[in-house]
C-alpha cells in the first residue's frame, strides 16, 4: 500500500510557501492596513501551526470574503488610519457579528486604554491584543484554544 499525499490547498504569500491542510485546519483572516504587521503575524503563524492565514489590508476587503467563514479574525481596531473614507475595527467588528456570530474577533491596537477594550468587548469581539512584543504568542494562544 502506498502513501497519499496531501493535496496543497494554499499558498502563504509573504513565506512563498505551499500549505498543505485538511479539513480540521483553521482559516485566519488578519485584517491590518499595516502590511509589514500582517506579513510578520501571518509567517509567525504559518511557521508554528498549519493554519490557512489570509490577509487583509481594508475591513471592506475581509468582509468581502466573510462567507468562507473563517475560524477567527484577527482586526485592526484603527483600520482606517491610511484610506479616510474606510470603515474602522468597531464598525467591521459589529458588521462579522450580524453576518455570522460563530466567528471569533481579536482585536489588535496599539491603543491601550481601558475604555477601549471594554468598548470592542461590548461589540463582541472575544479577545483584545495590545500590538506589543508579545501580541503574537497572545493571538496564537487565542487561536490554539478556540
Amino acid at each position: 500500500m502506498h502513501e497519499r499525499k496531501p493535496i496543497p490547498l494554499a499558498f502563504s504569500t509573504s513565506s512563498s510557501k505551499i500549505i498543505f491542510m485538511d479539513k480540521n485546519t483553521k482559516k485566519i483572516f488578519v485584517v491590518d492596513d499595516d502590511e509589514m504587521l500582517s506579513m510578520a503575524l501571518e509567517d509567525f503563524l504559518v511557521r508554528k501551526t498549519d493554519y490557512e492565514v489570509q490577509l487583509f489590508g481594508t475591513g471592506e476587503d475581509c468582509l468581502e470574503h466573510i462567507e468562507e467563514r473563517p475560524d477567527v479574525v484577527i482586526l485592526d481596531y484603527n483600520l482606517n488610519s491610511v484610506k479616510k473614507d474606510a470603515a474602522n475595527g468597531l464598525v467591521i467588528l459589529e458588521t462579522i457579528r450580524k453576518l455570522n456570530d460563530n466567528i471569533q474577533v481579536v482585536m489588535l491596537s496599539s491603543q491601550e486604554a481601558i475604555w477601549i477594550v471594554f468598548q470592542t468587548g461590548k461589540k463582541g469581539a472575544a479577545e483584545y491584543v495590545v500590538k506589543d512584543e508579545n501580541a503574537f504568542e497572545k493571538i496564537l494562544t487565542f487561536c490554539e484554544t478556540t
